[in-house]
């Protein structure tokens, strides 16, 4: 192998890997729709209950620096929003909840509608306005007709 040829396939590994990592990086604070098929219970969560609405579902642990930020924010969004209650799970001594939702990276957070159904799925922090469209979204399919 000439030291052209090494520098190719190097520089190929590299352009590969910024690739993946720019896609991963577009998709972490995206919204991603899930299948309805799977119904949270409360009392598994150490809640009494789902908000009446919606419940905005954060996972996070002790040492997520970006948690209380999205803590924040989405206690904000609960309060101006009847029906909506927000929920936070520290998963540091739940790992059984933590592999139960597939949960990589904190914080990471749910939007369940008011029948406890998973309806959207937020990795990393994501932005005010992005929650408040998703959350119009899903309260907005069980508004009564």
């Amino acid at each position: 192998m000439t030291l052209s040829d090494a520098v190719l396939i190097l520089a190929a590994l590299l352009v590969v890997t910024i690739g993946i990592g720019a896609s991963l990086r577009w998709r972490q604070n995206r919204p991603r729709h899930q299948d309805p098929s799977e119904i949270v219970q409360p009392q598994r969560l150490g809640a009494a209950a789902l908000g009446e609405r919606a419940t905005l579902l954060q996972f996070s642990t002790e040492m997520c620096a970006r948690c209380p930020g999205v803590h924040r924010t989405l206690s904000a969004i609960a309060d101006n929003n009847d029906g909506v209650l927000h929920l936070d799970v520290d998963l540091t001594h739940r790992p059984d909840i933590a592999q139960h939702f597939h949960v990589l990276q904190t914080p990471t957070t749910l939007i369940v509608d008011g029948d406890g159904v998973v309806q959207t799925r937020f990795g990393g922090t994501p932005r005010r306005d992005v929650i408040e469209l998703e959350l119009a979204r899903v309260t907005a399919v069980r508004a009564p007709v």
